[in-house]
């Protein structure tokens, strides 16, 4: 147990040396996350909305 106790302690430490280190190397806490996030949807403008249901209407219109 006292061999496993002395591992996980330096593997801790070398995470957190790790992490001070990229701390100072790019003044940001944490790195950058593996998923990416979509951004929030932007709302429409009515004339954008007026212009999207035209386009998809004639879109229908030339399909049938």
């Amino acid at each position: 147990m006292k061999a496993m106790n002395i591992v996980f302690d330096i593997w801790v430490s070398i995470t957190r040396l790790t992490r001070f280190g990229r701390l100072i190397a790019t003044s940001q806490p944490d790195a950058a996350p593996w998923i990416k996030v979509p951004s929030d949807p932007k709302i429409l403008t009515p004339a954008a909305q007026r212009a999207l249901a035209e386009a998809e209407q004639r879109h229908r219109d030339m399909n049938d």
